[in-house]
């Protein structure tokens, strides 16, 4: 479905012809709006035919209902009142847009009797029809029926009795959600059309929004001495870029949080060159620059009160006669050397030039990293959590707390002395790689070398970034991860 919706809030709506969609708590004999969509009250004896509970994210879906000028009438569970989230909120606008079809104008009842309804969960519910409406199509040159019928703006009035600060909310709503669509936007992108200099160019876009962007060229990068992010650059004939984006909402002399993202736009495993079966999927290899460029789209998007800083690093891995080789050294801009065992382990040599860049220049309160790092991270939490790796107790928890919030959820992972022996060198301060065994805290190890006593946080989301399981909110292969986590983590705990 390619759609847009116009969405406004009000206290009540015009019923003639188009849809209705009423919510109804489990258990709950009555359904939000009925007696404005259902005078005739043919709701409840449909649901009784039905079966229908009110399960959460079930739908009843009744055609040209009889004594209403409807043309269709739509009841949606929201399960038990004791049970709903600000998440379920999300998830429940997501499941009421898939229902949204062949119609140009959608009015939606949120006061389920029994369920508290204010304006975050209105706004929320709002956002998940944003993020359920997203499709990307901008190289399909054929639709198909359902599309054609559908790529167009429907208006759509969400009845609540909060309608005015509804409204407000909803302000914030839009700007997570343009921070989410624009990560989507640039996983799903073709590796032809996103290089390290085109991504770079979307960073320097946000200067719309207020950002400050700069853009560090190869030249610079050397001068700077960041030799690991360059050597894995030197197999592609597209230049490295390093994007800054800064965001200055808070107050004049207040330290910056920071967030790093790994940006490979292509990753080919370089002479360690990857199977050919699946590698088209590296072009979201990039995930994390993606999740950063978002988040800084929306925290300037909605006037966030915080100072932030996001680097992303474009690079490219690619396998030509001037690419880095195994047991090539390369010295990182801190100084430190890097043994290369394995070119397919790029990402973190990416990083620890950007780690180390961001905490020498910024100084910032921590640093939190997003990388499409690890198959084996992959191997221990499957696709439905991010690995959390952190030398902060404090910082991990308040991450694991709003991942748990937003739904894109985190699992801490170890770290310690033993596991930093495994990628120690014969020839340099440390190797790229430490083996197949705890792939995923070995990379972790090399990267916390990097951050100095600066909180830190590495999210490794090879599973999560993309071809991510489908849900209510979330039918794209390049999901937009962290970009909801690590805003609703700055306005909880560092706004204002």
């Amino acid at each position: 479905m390619s759609v847009k919706f116009d969405i406004s809030f009000a206290k009540s709506a015009k019923l003639e012809g188009g849809l209705a969609i009423l919510l109804k708590l489990s258990g709950d004999a009555t359904a939000a709006g009925a007696s404005e969509a259902d005078p005739a009250g043919i709701v409840s004896r449909a649901a009784e035919i039905a079966k229908f509970s009110g399960k959460s994210m079930a739908t009843l879906d009744l055609i040209a209902p009889q004594g209403s000028s409807l043309d269709r009438l739509v009841v949606l569970g929201l399960g038990k009142a004791d049970a709903l989230t600000a998440y379920d909120w999300i998830r429940a606008g997501g499941a009421a847009a898939a229902s949204v079809k062949n119609v140009t104008k959608v009015a939606i009842y949120l006061d389920a009797p029994g369920a508290t309804v204010g304006a975050s969960e209105a706004a929320g519910f709002a956002l998940g029809m944003l993020l359920r409406a997203y499709s990307f199509d901008t190289y399909k040159t054929k639709k198909n029926d359902d599309d054609d019928k559908s790529s167009k703006t429907v208006k759509v009035t969400i009845v609540t009795a909060e309608h005015s600060a509804a409204k407000k909310a909803f302000a914030d709503s839009e700007a997570i959600a343009g921070g989410v669509l624009l990560a989507r936007d640039l996983v799903n992108l073709p590796p032809n059309a996103l290089g390290p200099v085109e991504f770079a160019d979307k960073a320097k876009e946000l200067e719309k929004l207020g950002c400050e962007v700069e853009i560090l060229t190869e030249k610079e990068m050397k001068k700077l001495g960041m030799g690991a992010l360059l050597g894995v650059a030197q197999g592609s004939v597209r230049p490295p870029r390093l994007a800054i984006m800064h965001w200055k909402g808070g107050k004049a002399k207040e330290a910056p949080v920071a967030f790093i993202g790994k940006g490979v736009v292509f990753d080919t495993g370089g002479i360690s060159i990857k199977p050919g079966a699946g590698m088209e999927d590296m072009k979201g290899d990039m995930g994390g620059a993606a999740a950063v460029t978002g988040l800084m789209h929306t925290l300037a998007a909605r006037k966030a009160k915080v100072n932030a800083i996001g680097i992303i690093g474009l690079v490219e891995n690619m396998p030509d006669g001037n690419a880095q080789r195994p047991g090539d050294i390369v010295t990182t801009m801190s100084g430190q050397t890097i043994e290369i065992i394995n070119t397919d382990a790029e990402g973190r040599l990416v990083l620890a030039d950007a780690l180390y860049y961001c905490n020498d220049r910024f100084k910032p309160r921590f640093m939190i990293n997003l990388a499409t790092l690890t198959g084996a991270i992959m191997v221990a939490l499957g696709n439905l959590h991010a690995g959390l790796f952190s030398n902060d107790d404090n910082l991990s928890s308040q991450l694991t707390g709003v991942g748990n919030v937003t739904g894109e959820r985190l699992w801490r992972m170890p770290l310690g002395k033993d596991y930093d022996k495994i990628i120690d060198s014969k020839f340099a301060d440390m190797k790229n790689t430490g083996g197949r065994y705890g792939g995923a805290i070995t990379a972790a190890q090399l990267l916390q070398r990097f951050v100095g006593d600066t909180p830190w946080a590495h999210l490794d989301i090879a599973g999560t970034a993309m071809n991510s399981p489908s849900n209510e909110i979330n039918q794209s292969w390049g999901s937009g991860y962290g970009v909801r986590l690590l805003d609703e983590l700055v306005r909880a705990h560092y706004e204002g």
